[in-house]
């Protein structure tokens, strides 16, 4: 093993340079945990010091000697076998156990390490990328479509809107039945269930699992084919592997809407993006590039934005490379093949374009979508912008807020680092991509781009809602943020490979292998059907009984207009069960129960299901702030109240005509 002394490092040099500067970022960074409780202010400066001291470690070892211990050859035939069993036994267990239970995600927790382990640890001879891609696909295939399977109904909360809109536009044959919405101008997610429902010949429910629902957990593939144009095929099925496993991708691939649609064709974007960088292209590949942008544009409007941010980046790459400190001469061309920056102006400019016209068109509550959403982010800069204002970004951290004047066990205290924990370890492996590829020699406008597009969304993710600026919806954007982040942590990884020595390596592919895939199946968006902390997280899916008594409640109501119900009439329940009352169209005037700290609710017309006396809901306390709370029957319906409809599981509640 070589040992470098510091001077040999060339501290000037811009990758040791961004190591030493984000060490000492880290420490400036962990005072602010002091400032605010907030779960990434807490961990994200440990990671990135972890992340940059083992860079600075890898350049300083520099190791020569000997090579990665590898899996015997017996061990590595009989891995494929084992996993494709298991995944058999992951579609038993949920016939049998008619849903995905903790047994369900340990079981597929150890078959993901497993997948992991052969990208990793495999030999040369024994590498099989089409058997690798082959396992990550039926993983990803089979862990989406056991849920799928053994859920009534749909899983999510805007699914059910969308479906009413698929459903109109079937019967009505026409975009005219949903011209009030802002999804009138991006209508391809539900022109293509309706599509495949007609050309299939199946009900809508089947159709959008054949077509949204099999092109998730396919579309994997186009990491791949991104990442195989920058580094070897074990890395690339590796980036495939971490990218299929994440917690958000998972949930786009239960909560079948348009943000699901629209990820798919920010991949495959995203592909061609790097081909044009990476190869001679023609007008073919440009061609290619207009017609997903149309495509995005007319799937869904935050997917646009977010595609916007990843060709704004890729231009800012071209710019750097042209007027910028980086030059073609300095270009290391065995590890990247010198090539002219693509000019990506008119692509830019065609995009942002197309946009502004179409958002302008776009109906939003009585203006332009493109009005209201700037109307919306100037409000929120005037009124609640404001250093550290934290705003959260998903109900892990709702749950910790809401339960922490009630001194918190120590799993309500767990859970939002168990939820966080892959995305953090994804992160690191992030942070060492990102320097390796800031060095001089190593500098690429494809892979600047990829840098670029993770740091100004990790802006938006984590940045901005500590400024209480949550407009752009911060937790749309970890599925397409994943994506440069999986490319880059597998280029991190095998940077650590190359320059540790092999015990600290074997340490930090081992324990990579171990947590992550576990965390990313354990972390709540990926088993939003069925909560493994099902005290701490809501059930975003309903039961047969409950979906008979969403039908029951329209028909006993007549299904009134929203217009028709006066204010004391409103239907009151927790949250999320009053959205699918509300957005199937069966009571509209339903909204969330107000229920006082060990008090009763003071409603007309209430709904109890048993979920909400042994599983987490949402109600309102009483100064209107949502947060967790277990409430039985009595709390809700009042000794003056009716019994109108029950069905054992349901209950709802009415004024009695005696009082």
């Amino acid at each position: 093993m070589v040992y470098n002394k510091i001077s040999q490092l060339r501290p000037l040099r811009l990758d040791t340079v961004a190591a030493i500067v984000g060490l000492l970022l880290a420490l400036v960074l962990l005072p602010l945990r002091l400032l605010a409780s907030q779960i990434y202010l807490n961990t994200v400066p440990f990671v990135l010091g972890t992340a940059c001291a083992l860079y600075l470690l890898a350049l300083y070892q520099q190791d020569t000697s000997t090579a990665l211990p590898r899996l015997p050859r017996p061990v590595a035939m009989t891995l494929p076998s084992v996993v494709l069993a298991g995944l058999g036994a992951l579609v038993v267990l949920t016939v049998l156990q008619g849903a995905r239970t903790p047994v369900y995600f340990a079981v597929a927790s150890v078959l993901a390490t497993l997948v992991v382990v052969q990208i990793l640890f495999t030999s040369e001879e024994a590498f099989n990328r089409r058997l690798l891609l082959l396992q990550v696909v039926l993983f990803a295939l089979v862990f989406r479509f056991t849920a799928l399977y053994a859920t009534p109904g749909y899983i999510g909360i805007d699914v059910w809107t969308h479906m009413e809109f698929i459903e109109a536009i079937y019967a009505e044959e026409s975009l005219s039945a949903i011209s009030h919405d802002k999804h009138y101008a991006s209508p391809f997610y539900h022109l293509l269930v309706v599509a495949s429902s007609l050309l299939l010949d199946v009900p809508l429910r089947l159709a959008l699992y054949l077509s949204v629902g099999i092109l998730m957990p396919l579309s994997v593939l186009l990491i791949y084919a991104t990442t195989n144009l920058l580094v070897s095929e074990r890395w690339a099925v590796l980036a495939t592997a971490l990218f299929a496993l994440t917690s958000h991708v998972t949930m786009w691939g239960l909560h079948l809407i348009p943000t699901s649609l629209g990820l798919v064709f920010f991949l495959a974007i995203l592909y061609a993006l790097i081909r044009v960088m990476r190869i001679e292209y023609t007008m073919r590949d440009f061609s290619l590039l207009i017609l997903l942008s149309v495509a995005v544009i007319l799937t869904h409007q935050v997917s646009t934005f977010i595609t916007l941010v990843l060709l704004l980046a890729a231009f800012v790459a071209q710019v750097v490379f042209v007027i910028g400190p980086f030059g073609l001469t300095r270009l290391d061309t065995s590890v990247f093949r010198a090539k002219k920056p693509v000019n990506l102006i008119g692509l830019v400019v065609f995009n942002f374009g197309l946009t502004i016209f179409v958002w302008s068109l776009t109906p939003y509550r009585e203006q332009s979508f493109l009005a209201t959403v700037l109307s919306f982010f100037t409000q929120t800069l005037e009124e609640s912008a404001g250093f550290l204002n934290i705003a959260s970004g998903s109900t892990g951290d709702e749950t910790t807020e809401a339960s922490a004047e009630a001194a918190p066990t120590l799993l309500e205290q767990a859970v939002p680092y168990i939820d966080a924990l892959g995305f953090l370890f994804l992160l690191g492996a992030t942070f060492a991509g990102c320097l390796y590829v800031v060095h001089r020699r190593r500098a690429e406008q494809s892979v600047f781009t990829l840098l670029l597009a993770a740091a100004i969304m990790l802006v938006f993710v984590l940045v901005l809602p500590m400024f209480g600026i949550r407009n752009f919806i911060p937790t749309r954007w970890f599925a397409f943020l994943y994506a440069p982040m999986a490319i880059l942590g597998a280029i991190g990884l095998r940077t650590l490979v190359r320059g540790l020595s092999p015990g600290v390596v074997v340490t930090v592919l081992v324990l990579f292998a171990l947590i992550y895939p576990g965390a990313m199946l354990f972390a709540v968006e990926s088993n939003a059907e069925n909560p493994v902390f099902s005290d701490q997280h809501e059930q975003l899916a309903y039961t047969d009984a409950e979906l008979a008594a969403v039908s029951s409640i329209g028909e006993l109501t007549g299904g009134p207009d929203g217009q028709e119900i006066r204010p004391d009439q409103q239907l009151h329940t927790d949250h999320p069960y009053q959205t699918v009352i509300s957005r199937t169209g069966a009571y509209p005037s339903t909204t969330t129960a107000t229920v006082p700290d060990d008090g009763v609710a003071d409603h007309e017309y209430v709904v109890h299901r048993t979920t909400q006396s042994t599983d987490a809901t949402y109600f309102n306390d009483a100064d209107g702030e949502g947060r967790i709370e277990q409430v039985s029957q009595d709390r809700l319906c009042q000794p003056h109240h009716a019994t109108v409809y029950t069905n054992g599981e349901v209950t709802m509640c009415t004024p009695s005509p005696t009082t």
